[in-house]
């Protein structure tokens, strides 16, 4: 069994290229010898496997049952004894283990050809054996070689393991070895794929329809966001990879699709932060007869349902404070947060108070045209200033001025705000959904709207879309729709201080 060298032991880190040199050396003699890279290897079992079946068996048990087993994987740990070696394999499997087992590896078990090859090979090689389960005197459950096999040659060594990969940069651009060394990393992007296909699930069992919509968009729509360009050479014409699937979602309502939700990748060629990548993954799904109050009681319920089948709880601590998804979801409109969480008083009506209180904030007439807008955009300037961040558990924040919700219809009481949230937890938001305008002509006055915004500098505003409104023509019952942002929700569930630390290749600067 291994055991940590002391600290005051721990060795300088070599010289990586004279290490590359060395194994490109070893890889040259394994291909005079024949098949450098052999590809008839299928290996019969996994770590985690043998780990559960034979926890509680003992090292009498063993010895009689004389299990025979297959595994396979990279070389992690070695030590080299002279008549005997210890080697640890990790493999694709994860638990209480790490996917690693232990290899015990003599002369008499593998042949002394085979050992003393085994005593050259490296850390990060992928390495094949086969032997008998046994536990050692310390009763670690290992594996007797009886077979050793070189699989792939490792030409470059993974970091030590006391010095490791210590920059965050590093470790996002190559992934690849992030997961090699790190269990953590591994267990994350497990969970992201346990908590996507339990979403999708949850959804199928609601009876929505899984779809997919076009990524190429003739027209960037569904958001206000600014597109990436490109060129399709075929058709002669500028495309844009999509910010939001939503008008195409919608036009599957038109079409009689009653309950449609996508899960996939959008674009906006915007800031990257802890918070945003420009490449993202986000579900939406629309239901026909639902309204704005039926997709926040729908949308905590997914919420609540991705966090016990990742977590087992709906307790969860997020960056050291707890996160509560077990109570019924806060429920304010943006008058009433502002109210809540700061001073403002009666100057939340009072677009004169606003205006200056934005300017002390940092808000300018030049950039943010504040003479220009209503009272209800105001206090949305004020509100995502002053109030996001405090928003720490779960909160529906409802009523968005219509002049910025193009798509959402409007109150019937109140036409100037729509029927429209957003889910912030965290401080973050999470999703966004409201009652679909099914209006074809509100809908073209809207667009003609977001038309003379963006005539007016407003990068961010929509394109007037004529097939969506011809669509809408034809008629869309009464619809709900919301987007959940997959990436955040991630960020939520593993505790993780980064969207980047959650998304596998997330965007870097190209390297020099």
């Amino acid at each position: 069994m291994t055991h940590p060298t002391p600290a005051a032991a721990v060795p300088a880190p070599q010289d990586e290229n004279q290490l590359i040199i060395e194994r490109r050396e070893k890889l040259k003699a394994l291909r005079s010898t024949g098949i450098a890279f052999p590809n008839d290897i299928k290996p019969s079992h996994h770590a985690e496997e043998l780990f559960a079946r034979y926890a509680e068996t003992s090292k009498e048990e063993l010895e009689t049952l004389a299990i025979k087993v297959h595994v396979a994987g990279r070389m992690m740990l070695k030590r080299v004894m002279g008549k005997a070696s210890f080697a640890t394999l990790q493999d694709s499997s994860f638990g209480p283990s790490n996917g690693r087992i232990q290899i015990y590896i003599n002369n008499e078990g593998v042949g002394e050809p085979v050992h003393s090859d085994f005593k050259h090979w490296d850390l990060g090689d992928i390495v094949s054996a086969t032997g008998t389960l046994f536990r050692t005197k310390v009763g670690e459950l290992s594996i007797h070689a009886d077979g050793l096999r070189l699989i792939t040659k490792s030409l470059r060594p993974l970091p030590d393991k006391f010095h490791g990969m210590a920059d965050q940069e590093v470790k996002y651009r190559q992934r690849y070895v992030d997961l090699i060394m790190d269990a953590d990393a591994r267990k994350r992007f497990m969970s992201r794929s346990k908590a996507v296909s339990s979403i999708r699930d949850f959804m199928v069992k609601n009876d929505f329809l899984e779809v997919e919509t076009p990524m190429l968009h003739p027209i960037p729509g569904g958001a206000n966001a600014k597109p990436f360009k490109t060129h399709h050479n075929a058709l002669n014409q500028e495309m844009f990879l999509r910010i939001a699937p939503e008008l195409y979602l919608k036009r599957l309502i038109v079409g009689g699709f009653e309950r449609v939700f996508e899960i996939n990748r959008s674009y906006r060629n915007e800031g990257i932060s802890v918070r945003h990548n420009p490449e993202f993954t986000m579900m939406e799904f629309y239901a026909a007869w639902w309204n704005y109050t039926d997709l926040m009681s729908f949308t905590e319920a997914l919420i609540r349902h991705a966090a016990e089948k990742v977590c087992g709880s709906t307790q969860l601590t997020y960056a050291g404070k707890p996160v509560d998804l077990s109570q019924p979801f806060e429920r304010l409109t943006i008058r009433e947060a502002i109210l809540k969480h700061t001073p403002a008083g009666d100057g939340v009506d009072d677009s004169v108070w606003l205006t200056n209180a934005l300017k002390k904030l940092g808000a300018s007439e030049e950039k943010d045209r504040l003479s220009t807008r209503s009272l209800a955009s105001l206090q949305v300037m004020y509100f995502e200033e002053t109030v996001e961040d405090k928003l720490w558990q779960p909160t529906f924040i409802m009523e968005h001025p219509t002049e910025i919700s193009p798509l959402a219809r409007a109150n019937d009481s109140r036409p100037e705000v729509t029927e429209r949230f957003e889910l912030y937890i965290t401080g973050r938001e999470f999703g966004n959904g409201f009652s679909e305008l099914n209006d074809a002509e509100e809908q073209a006055a809207r667009f003609n709207a977001q038309v003379a915004a963006k005539d007016s500098g407003d990068d961010e505003a929509m394109f007037y879309d004529h097939d969506f409104v011809r669509a809408l023509e034809y008629g869309m019952p009464p619809t709900g729709g919301c987007g959940v942002g997959i990436d955040r929700l991630m960020m939520l569930l593993t505790d993780s201080p980064s969207i980047r630390d959650v998304i596998l290749f997330p965007a870097l600067r190209r390297e020099a």
